[in-house]
C-alpha cells in the first residue's frame, strides 16, 4: 500500500514539474497570441451568460449556486463562495444542512455527521475535487470540520449520479471544490480575521479563526498558482445531563451530569497549481493538508440509583414515584477524564485533460489521500472515602427536560473525598489509546468521443481503481493505585476547586487531570478491546461507458446522460479471534470478491428557458461500514444450551442496493431565483443489520473448563446483508429575492425548502420496529436576507423532526440514541464599502445558536428524556478585506 501511495504521489509531482518547466520555455509570441484568443473566448463566453450582472455578497453566493443546479447533468444542490474565503456559514456542515433535504447531526456543538433525504451518513460519500477522501473515524464518512470552509469555493450535492460520477453514494454524492486559478482574470489576495466568543449560562471562552488567500496567474494567462491557509483557534464548552434507563415503574436508573471544555485548533493549507499552455492541454495539481487537534476536561460525577441493595451505591429508599425520589447514604462516583486527539489529513491530485484533436479528448488523473488520528482517553474516579456513610440526595424532575441532584453533602469540601474505585468498576482510573490510519489511492483514465450533430453529442469511456487500506487500533488499561479492588486511595488532589452550578449542583470540585499521579498506578490490561482492533483493505475498479444526450423531443430541447458502471470489488478484512483463554487474540482475516452492475440515467427537458423538468433512474450503491467489515470475533460455548456461539464483524458484507427513481420540476427566474417541487423513490434491495446466522466452529480451540458440544455447528452474531425496503419523499424550494414582485424591495430575499418523508426499512431486521438512523419525517429551513448598499443581514432557522443518530459512547464504541425534534437559529450581519479607499474592506458578525437551544435525546419518547446538553450561543466578530 505505501509503494502504490509514493509512485501516485510520485507521478503526480512529476507530472507538475514537467508541465511547470514548458511553461518557463513557452514561446512568448505564441503566449500572446494565445491570450489574445483566450481572452477573445472569454469575452464571447461572458456575452451569452443568462442575467450577467455583477453582484457580490449574499446574491453572488445564490446566483453562482443558482446556475450550477441550472445548468447540471443530473439533479444537484449547490452552495458557492460569496467571495475568496466566504462560504455563507462559518461551518460547510451548517451550510449543506440549509439545503433541501439535507440535515445535520450536532456533535459537541457543532454539525458534524450529514443526512440527506432521511438516510444515515453511512449511505452518502464525501469527494474533495471528485475525489474520494480518507476518514478519520472507524467509519467511511468524513468529519467536516476537517475541512476549512474559507478554502473552498463550492460544495455540490449530487442527489442522482451519473455514469462517470466516481466514489457516489446511495443518498448522495457531496463534493468539496477548492478554488482554480485560471478561472480569475487577476491576481486576488484576500484575508479575513474573526473573533468568537462561545458563552454558556454566565461562561465565556474566547477564540479566533483567520484565513489567507493568494491567487495569480503568469502574464499569459497560461500558469495559476492559489495558495490558502486557514487556522482555527476554538475554545468551546457544554453541560450535560444523562440518564442510564428507567425501571418498569418509571423510576430513574441511575445519572451522569458532565460539564466539558474543549479546546480546538486546526489548521489547513490548500494549495494548486493549473496550466493551460494552448488548447490541447489542460492541466491542475492540487493539494490540502490540515491539521486538527482536540483536547477535552470533563469532570463530573455518576450514580446508580435503580434495583438499590444492599451492595449498591445506595441505600435506605425513603420514597420513590415517577418524578422525585430521596435517597440516603448516597455515594456518587465523582469523573475527572481527559480525551485528546491529534488528526493529520493529507489530499493530492493531479488532473490532466488532452484534447487530442475535435472529437477525441483523454483525461487521466492520480490522487492520495491519507488520513490519521491518535488518541487517548484518561479516566480518573473518586468518591467519599471508604467507610465514610455518604449523604442525602433528592431527585425532581425538572420540566425542562432533566432531574435536579440536590445532593446533601457540600461537595466544596473535598476533605472527604479520595481517588479511589468506589463504583467497583474495576480501576481506579482507565487509560484508553486508540489510533485510526485510512489511505486511499486513487488513478482514473477517460476517454471521450465528441460528435457534431446527432442526438448523442458525446461518448465517454473510463476505467478507475480505488485502493483504501484503513486500520483502527485501540486498547484499555485499568489504572490501579495498588491491585484493582483492593480499596487502596489517594489523597483528593490538592488545589481542586468548586464550581459547577447546573442541574442542581452548586459545587463540585474538579482538577488538572494532569497533575494526576498515574505513574504510582499499575496497569492491568483489560479483556474484551482486542476485537475493537481490525483492518480492511479495498481494491474498487470500476469500468465506465457514459452517453450525453443534446437533442429534442418534438419542438422541446432534450439533453441529460445514461450509461453505466460495473464495479468489481475485492475487499479483505483483519481482526482478531478471542476466547475466554485467550484474551489478546489470533490474527485471522477473510474476505469477499463481487461484481456490481449500476445502470443509470438522466433526461432534461427544456420545456421553457425558464422551465424544467428533470428525471433520474439509477441502480445506487453504498459500501457497508468499514467497521462492519472486521474479521475479528469472539467465541465460546454456552454452558446452558451447550451450544457453540459467536460474535463479530463480517469481512464478506455486500453494499447496500438500492433501485431509484426522482422526479423534478424547476422554474428559474433568470440565474436571480428559482422553485422547485421533486419526488424520489429508493428501494433498498438490501439493508445491513445485525443477524444470528449458522456458523461453523471446526478446529477452534475448546475453551478450558467447557464441555465440548455434541456438533460444530453453532450460531455467530454479525452484520449481515437483510431485507431492505423503500424510502419516499417530497422536497419544496424556493429561492426568490422580492424585487421580482415589487421594485422597492430590492435587496430583500428569501430561500427556503420543506421536505416530507416516509419509510418502511426495518434497520435491525424484518420484525424490528426501531426507526430508521439518520432518519428525519420532517425537515425544513427558511432564511430571510437583505443586501444593499453594501449591508447584508440574514436570519435562518433549520427544523427537523425526531431521528435516531449515533454518538460514541464510554466503551468507544457507536451507540444510536433518540434524538428530539429541534429548531435552530443563526443569524449574520456584515458591512462591506463598495467603493473608496476603503473598498473592499468588510465587517462581519454572526451568532450560531442565537436562542440557545440544547441537544436532547430521549427513551422512545420526550416524558423520558435520556440526555440534555447545553452548548451555549456562539457570536462571530470579524473583518475582511481583498485586493
Amino acid at each position: 500500500m505505501l509503494n502504490l501511495k509514493r509512485n501516485v504521489l510520485s507521478m503526480a509531482l512529476a507530472s507538475a514539474v514537467a508541465m511547470m518547466a514548458q511553461a518557463a520555455w513557452a514561446d512568448a509570441g505564441m503566449a500572446a497570441q494565445q491570450q489574445a484568443e483566450d481572452e477573445e473566448a472569454a469575452d464571447k463566453e461572458d456575452a451569452e451568460k443568462l442575467d450577467a450582472i455583477e453582484v457580490v455578497g449574499i446574491r453572488a453566493g445564490i446566483e453562482s449556486a443558482i446556475e450550477t443546479k441550472q445548468i447540471a447533468d443530473s439533479i444537484v444542490e449547490a452552495i458557492s463562495a460569496e467571495d475568496i474565503g466566504k462560504l455563507p456559514d462559518v461551518s460547510i456542515a451548517d451550510a449543506l444542512a440549509r439545503l433541501p433535504g439535507v440535515t445535520s447531526q450536532r456533535d459537541r456543538g457543532r454539525s458534524t455527521e450529514i443526512n440527506v433525504r432521511g438516510l444515515s451518513g453511512d449511505f452518502a460519500t464525501a469527494t474533495l475535487n471528485g475525489r474520494e477522501q480518507a476518514s478519520m473515524g472507524t467509519n467511511r464518512g468524513v468529519e467536516f470540520d476537517q475541512y476549512a470552509s474559507e478554502t473552498m469555493r463550492q460544495v455540490v450535492v449530487y442527489k442522482t449520479p451519473t455514469a462517470s460520477l466516481i466514489g457516489q453514494g446511495l443518498s448522495a454524492t457531496i463534493d468539496l471544490q477548492t478554488v482554480r486559478p485560471l478561472d480569475f482574470d487577476d491576481r486576488v489576495i484576500a484575508g479575513n480575521y474573526r473573533r468568537d466568543q462561545y458563552k454558556l449560562e454566565d461562561s465565556k471562552l474566547y477564540g479566533e479563526r483567520a484565513s489567507f488567500a493568494y491567487i495569480d496567474q503568469n502574464q499569459a494567462k497560461t500558469l495559476g498558482f492559489a495558495l490558502g491557509y486557514a487556522y482555527l483557534n476554538s475554545p468551546q464548552q457544554s453541560n450535560s445531563w444523562r440518564a442510564w434507563g428507567y425501571e418498569p415503574n418509571g423510576q430513574l436508573g441511575g445519572v451522569t451530569i458532565q460539564g466539558r471544555t474543549t479546546d480546538l485548533v486546526r489548521k489547513g493549507i490548500t494549495a494548486a497549481m493549473e496550466y493551460q499552455p494552448n488548447d490541447s492541454h489542460r492541466g491542475a495539481l492540487d493539494v490540502y493538508y490540515s491539521t486538527f487537534d482536540s483536547d477535552t476536561i470533563q469532570r463530573g460525577l455518576e450514580i446508580g440509583l435503580g434495583n438499590c441493595t444492599e451492595n449498591c451505591y445506595l441505600a435506605d429508599l425513603v420514597s420513590r414515584n415517577g418524578t422525585s425520589s430521596t435517597y440516603r447514604n448516597a455515594r456518587p462516583v465523582l469523573r475527572t477524564d481527559q480525551y485528546a486527539s491529534e488528526d493529520t489529513l493529507l489530499s493530492v491530485g493531479w488532473n490532466h485533460e488532452y484534447r487530442v484533436n475535435d472529437n477525441w479528448r483523454l483525461t487521466t488523473d492520480l490522487s492520495t489521500s491519507r488520513a490519521d488520528r491518535d488518541g487517548r482517553n484518561f479516566e480518573s474516579n473518586a468518591g467519599f472515602a471508604p467507610g465514610f456513610a455518604g449523604t442525602t440526595l433528592g431527585v425532581a424532575l425538572n420540566p425542562g427536560g432533566w432531574y435536579d441532584m440536590d445532593f446533601g453533602y457540600d461537595f466544596a469540601d473535598a476533605s472527604q473525598l479520595r481517588l479511589w474505585d468506589p463504583g467497583g468498576w474495576g480501576g481506579d482510573g482507565f487509560d484508553k489509546p486508540y489510533a485510526v490510519e485510512d489511505t486511499i489511492n486513487q488513478a482514473r483514465v477517460e476517454l471521450e468521443q465528441l460528435f457534431n450533430d446527432g442526438a448523442i453529442s458525446s461518448i465517454k469511456y473510463g476505467l478507475n481503481h480505488t485502493s483504501r487500506d484503513k486500520d483502527r487500533f485501540a486498547s484499555e488499561d485499568a489504572l490501579c493505585i495498588q491491585a484493582c479492588g483492593d480499596r487502596a486511595t489517594l489523597p483528593y488532589p490538592s488545589g481542586a476547586s468548586p464550581g459547577f452550578g447546573f442541574f442542581g449542583l452548586p459545587n463540585l470540585p474538579s482538577f488538572d487531570p494532569n497533575g494526576v499521579p498515574y505513574n504510582r498506578f499499575s496497569r492491568f490490561a483489560q479483556n474484551g478491546f482486542a476485537r475493537k482492533n481490525f483492518g480492511v483493505e479495498e481494491d474498487i475498479t470500476t469500468l465506465y461507458a457514459q452517453a450525453n444526450l443534446d437533442s429534442a423531443w418534438g419542438s422541446v430541447p432534450v439533453r441529460g446522460n445514461f450509461g453505466v458502471q460495473v464495479q468489481r470489488a475485492d475487499q479483505e478484512g483483519f481482526g482478531l479471534r478471542t476466547f475466554a483463554d485467550n484474551a489478546a487474540g489470533d490474527p485471522v482475516s477473510d474476505g469477499d470478491s463481487y461484481t456490481e452492475i449500476l445502470p443509470s440515467g438522466n433526461l432534461i427537458f427544456d420545456i421553457t428557458e425558464e422551465q424544467k423538468i428533470r428525471l433520474g433512474l439509477a441502480r445506487q450503491l453504498a459500501r457497508p461500514r468499514i467497521d462492519d467489515m472486521s474479521a475479528g470475533f469472539g467465541f465460546g460455548i454456552n454452558q446452558a444450551t451447550q451450544r457453540w456461539e459467536a460474535g463479530g464483524g463480517n469481512p464478506k458484507l455486500r453494499p447496500w442496493i438500492a433501485n431509484a427513481l426522482d422526479v423534478s420540476y424547476e422554474r428559474y427566474f433568470g440565474n436571480k431565483g428559482y422553485v422547485s417541487a421533486a419526488w424520489f423513490f429508493k428501494d433498498l434491495k438490501s439493508y445491513v443489520y445485525n443477524q444470528v446466522q449458522a456458523f461453523d466452529f471446526t478446529g477452534l480451540p475448546v475453551p478450558s473448563g467447557a464441555q465440548v458440544p455434541s456438533t460444530n455447528i453453532g450460531t455467530i452474531s454479525s452484520p449481515a446483508n437483510g431485507e431492505g425496503g423503500l424510502i419516499a419523499g417530497i422536497e419544496l424550494a424556493v429561492s426568490v429575492p422580492f424585487d421580482l414582485f415589487w421594485e422597492p424591495l430590492e435587496g430583500f430575499g428569501l430561500q427556503g425548502h420543506y421536505t416530507d418523508t416516509r419509510t418502511s426499512i426495518k434497520p435491525n431486521g424484518p420484525e424490528s420496529s426501531e426507526p430508521l438512523p439518520g432518519f428525519s419525517k420532517y425537515t425544513s429551513n427558511v432564511t430571510l436576507y437583505w443586501e444593499r448598499f453594501g449591508w447584508g443581514i440574514r436570519a435562518s432557522r433549520r427544523h427537523r423532526s425526531e431521528f435516531v443518530g449515533e454518538i460514541q459512547n464510554v466503551f468507544l464504541d457507536r451507540e444510536r440514541v433518540l434524538v428530539n425534534r429541534e429548531a435552530i437559529v443563526d443569524l449574520q450581519v456584515n458591512y462591506t464599502f463598495m467603493d473608496g479607499p476603503l473598498k473592499d474592506l468588510g465587517f462581519f458578525f454572526q451568532v450560531n445558536n442565537l436562542r440557545d437551544k440544547p441537544f436532547r435525546t430521549n427513551f422512545g419518547s420526550e416524558e423520558r428524556p435520556r440526555e440534555y446538553v447545553e452548548y451555549g450561543r456562539n457570536a462571530l466578530l470579524g473583518v475582511s478585506y481583498k485586493f
